[in-house]
């Protein structure tokens, strides 16, 4: 069997900047143990899968190379890249259907915006597993899925070193570790770690801006956002908080365009 296969650098306008996704469309699902095999021959963060029902609706699936997660921002972005620009279908709105509800990008202008749910953080303690990896300790301590760790500066956030050897005693799936502080030249900057997954440091995260961004948005006292992913690829994206949900904008462009081979 041929399968076509996209890579999309996205929340980024350059080459080799942002988070690096594989897409590929499909006629129908394939067996679970290929999906998760070809993620993991794509040894990317995620690996995305989309069949076209009818109309403006696909359905949407994202593997790492260990587990299918229930929502991946990046990936999102790249599936509706691809969608629109590498294969013309001309929607304004593409409505997917996943493991975390109808999430619905609108393709109309220069960024793509993604509308996801919000995902607040409350107060939490922090696992001593975790305390032990970090090089700089937090100021507060929060999570919904991910974990998240406030720092007093953006310095702190681009200095900090997380022992990923010891973090990999602590199975999280599908959650991370957000770090975060607010920003110099943007309203808030942030890094992202999954313990023991083939990617330690995601580059840009869409689905932790779901925490993010309601949580800025208290602090900050705004509904719209700058935000900027302070990985060594970087990324940036263009937030509101609109009640229950986040709208996330985002760039992206195409790197690769293929077709891969499978029994």
């Amino acid at each position: 069997m041929t399968l076509d296969i996209y890579q999309i650098d996205t929340f980024t306008k350059e080459l080799f900047h942002g988070n690096p996704a594989a897409v590929c469309p499909l006629k129908e699902w394939l067996p679970f143990d290929v999906m998760l095999n070809i993620a993991k021959e794509n040894n990317l963060a995620e690996t995305a899968y989309f069949i076209h029902k009818h109309d403006n609706i696909f359905q949407l699936r994202w593997f790492t190379p260990e587990i299918e997660m229930d929502l991946c921002g990046h990936a999102t972005l790249a599936s509706a890249f691809v969608i629109t620009k590498c294969l013309n279908y001309e929607f304004e709105i593409i409505i997917f259907e996943t493991l975390s509800g109808n999430l619905i990008v609108n393709t109309n202008g220069d960024l793509l915006e993604m509308n996801f749910p919000s995902r607040p953080a409350i107060p939490a303690k922090l696992p001593d597993i975790i305390t032990q990896s970090l090089s700089i300790s937090p100021i507060e301590i929060y999570k919904a899925r991910d974990y998240l760790l406030l720092y007093k500066s953006e310095e702190s956030v681009l200095n900090i070193e997380l022992n990923a050897a010891i973090l990999e005693q602590f199975n999280m799936d599908p959650g991370g570790i957000i770090i975060t502080a607010q920003g110099i030249t943007s309203d808030f900057v942030s890094r992202f770690f999954t313990p023991g997954a083939a990617v330690f440091e995601d580059p840009v995260t869409g689905s932790s801006h779901c925490t993010l961004v309601p949580f800025w948005a208290e602090r900050l006292n705004k509904t719209k956002l700058h935000a900027r992913q302070v990985s060594e690829r970087g990324g940036d994206l263009y937030c509101n908080l609109d009640n229950n949900r986040v709208l996330i904008r985002g760039s992206a462009l195409k790197y690769l365009q293929g077709q891969i081979e499978i029994p």
